[in-house]
């Protein structure tokens, strides 16, 4: 019999996510994947295992899970408040989840997307190469209580592992360059872009995040009248009210909308986890040094095993505690 995890309870917005699509932006799919891909990579180290698994993308909060078999898990992402059987239990790390063992995760007390991967990942059926949910296009659904998926195949490995806490889940600095249709925006604009103090507004999702500002809009020079052509994730559209939009994973493939920049692809994360009311910034950068951070990511996700280390357990936490031997080689203390 396939092993199964059960879905007992189910947060909104919870689904199958991976790395997502890519070349089918021609046929009107955009990369879709996890909103936050950094975290997927994130799991992938903590547990030993390909990055590019299906995990489980929660928004906001997760709900109650419990597997037929005992299996490897790991959480990462905007760090929510998780516990094992009652049993607080950490974020960004590796556990083993006994079967039968109830796993329940609440609030985000940061951020908007956590991920939830098991060892050996999940064995749903792809579809065009890839096992993730994408509303927009039709492919797969939101998870409710009451479905199961079968779990993959485990390797095994190490448990008990903890990376270093990301700082992406508080807004903060987006860098970003320009973009094909920035020459429509005055220069002043472009520079005022820069120096505004945005923040995220209560309106966004996987299709992207509404930025909100005092002042005047930002209008492009001869109106709304941009060619509807290629969008991709990251560029910022200004809307016919003067606001940008930062477009997510789960964009559409073309949009009449001027592009005044784009935020570059190793900061869109922070962009996508960025609670309703989080302080963001923009700050234009040159294509070079662009492509120079760009660069720099890829080698600091591919050295992120270097940041493991032994979870640290809180001995008030350890209900078997009384079961170790804690001392030994007592003596009477006498000077022979």
């Amino acid at each position: 019999m396939i092993a199964q995890f059960e879905i007992l309870e189910a947060g909104p917005g919870l689904s199958l996510q991976d790395a997502g699509w890519r070349g089918y932006i021609g046929q009107g799919l955009s990369p879709g994947g996890a909103a936050d891909p950094r975290a997927l990579a994130e799991g992938g180290v903590l547990l030993g295992q390909d990055p590019r698994r299906a995990a489980l993308e929660m928004a906001g909060r997760g709900g109650r899970f419990r597997a037929t078999r005992d299996c490897r898990i790991a959480l990462t992402g905007a760090p929510m408040q998780a516990t094992m059987d009652g049993v607080p239990i950490l974020w960004n790390a590796s556990h083993r989840l006994p079967a039968g063992a109830e796993l329940s995760i609440r609030a985000a007390r940061m951020g908007v997307y956590g991920y939830l991967h098991v060892g050996g990942g999940f064995d749903t059926p792809q579809r065009l190469g890839s096992r993730a949910t994408h509303l927009v296009a039709g492919l797969g659904r939101l998870l409710v209580a009451g479905d199961t998926l079968p779990l993959g195949a485990d390797g095994g490995g190490a448990v008990g592992q903890v990376l270093p806490d990301p700082e992406r889940f508080a807004g903060g600095r987006l860098r970003i360059v320009r973009s094909f249709q920035s020459d429509r925006f005055a220069e002043a604009d472009l520079l005022r872009l820069s120096q505004t103090a945005f923040t995220r507004d209560m309106r966004g999702n996987r299709m992207g995040v509404r930025l909100d500002h005092k002042g005047p809009g930002f209008f492009a020079q001869g109106g709304l009248t941009a060619l509807s052509e290629i969008v991709v994730p990251g560029d910022i559209q200004v809307t016919g009210e003067g606001a940008p939009y930062i477009l997510g994973v789960e964009s559409q493939t073309t949009g009449g909308y001027p592009r005044i920049a784009t935020v570059i692809p190793a900061d869109l994360p922070r962009a996508m986890q960025a609670p309703p009311g989080a302080p963001l910034r923009l700050t234009l950068i040159p294509r070079a040094e662009a492509i120079a951070i760009e660069r720099a990511e890829a080698l600091r996700l591919r050295d992120l095993s270097r940041g493991l280390r032994p979870i640290l357990r809180d001995p008030a936490d350890i209900a078997e505690l009384l079961s170790y031997q804690l001392i030994s080689g007592v003596t009477a203390g006498e000077v022979p």
